[in-house]
């Protein structure tokens, strides 16, 4: 569960998803770029990662998620997805603030508000769908 990493794990599972979504993969430098993180911090997140079977990684070489990284990763960035949504389409917020926001939000809530709250932006969405487009 998405729960049980810290954010900062949590933002390289979906770094590595990102990087990964064509060819599978991603490259370390790329993560240190994207995390504004040393090489080194990259390296020492990723063996815990190797560690508790979320990622495969050799010294110096691609990154791969496991299936249960990419299950976990696939999670959090639906999370992201899904606070972004509701802060530009039912808040309003400029789509900077949206981004920025929900990239703190995701790591602070648990797996049952996400899924409460899904639920509730499928409504609060489907009912603004509805009323536009009478």
């Amino acid at each position: 569960m998405p729960d049980s990493l810290s954010a900062s794990k949590q933002d390289y599972l979906e770094t590595i998803l990102e990087f990964s979504a064509e060819s599978g993969k991603a490259r370390s430098i790329d993560i240190a770029r994207t995390l504004g993180v040393s090489r080194a911090s990259v390296n020492k997140s990723l063996s815990v990662l190797k560690e508790t079977g979320l990622v495969e990684h050799e010294h110096y070489g691609d990154v791969r998620l496991t299936a249960e990284g990419l299950r976990m990763a696939r999670a959090i960035r639906g999370r992201h997805v899904m606070l972004k949504a509701f802060l530009s389409e039912v808040l309003g917020l400029p789509a900077e603030t949206a981004e920025r926001d929900a990239c703190r939000m995701e790591h602070a809530i648990c797996t049952e508000t996400a899924e409460k709250f899904a639920d509730y932006l499928s409504k609060i969405l489907e009912e603004k769908k509805i009323h536009h487009s009478t």
